[in-house]
């Protein structure tokens, strides 16, 4: 019986911020973590990710490569980041050339199963559970749904 190609990531080349913690497992490469994070267990986060100052990223959630997340952020359980939108019909299979940016500001609260296309997301924005943000979200409050939406002001 043939024997699969087994390869552990763990924490490679992470720079990291000052009172970080990490439980594990948990795959992080080549990213940048601010001060004062907590990331949960489960979680893989790629290269060229950047996490800013006090956020916190729950468990089992995905943050691609091409992905900024501002200071004081909640990412709930679950939590998928895409770059690739299939422009090509399907998946790039590594040619960046067809992957997207996806900007997150500051004080955003991302809540649990949600899925972010690329996108940018301004300042004070809660996403609800289970939404799926496929457009920029410019304007601060509560977005919920799938295509997500604008429900309403909130103080953020």
């Amino acid at each position: 019986m043939p024997e699969p190609n087994i390869k552990q990531v763990g924490i490679v080349n992470v720079q990291f911020g000052n009172n970080v913690t990490v439980v594990q497992p948990t795959n992080l490469y080549g990213c940048t973590v601010g001060c004062d994070v907590f990331i949960g267990p489960f979680i893989e986060i790629q290269k060229d990710v950047i996490i800013g100052d006090r956020t916190r990223i729950q468990s089992h959630t995905f943050i691609c490569e091409l992905v900024t997340v501002g200071n004081d952020c909640f990412i709930g359980h679950g939590v998928m980041f895409i770059n690739d939108l299939f422009a090509k019909g399907g998946p790039a299979r590594g040619d960046k050339r067809f992957w997207k940016t996806t900007t997150i500001g500051d004080n955003v609260s991302i809540g649990s199963n949600a899925t972010i296309l690329p996108v940018s997301i301004c300042n004070n924005v809660v996403i609800g559970a289970g939404a799926v943000v496929v457009k920029d979200i410019v304007t601060p409050g509560i977005y919920a749904g799938n295509p997500a939406k604008f429900m309403r002001t909130c103080d953020v």
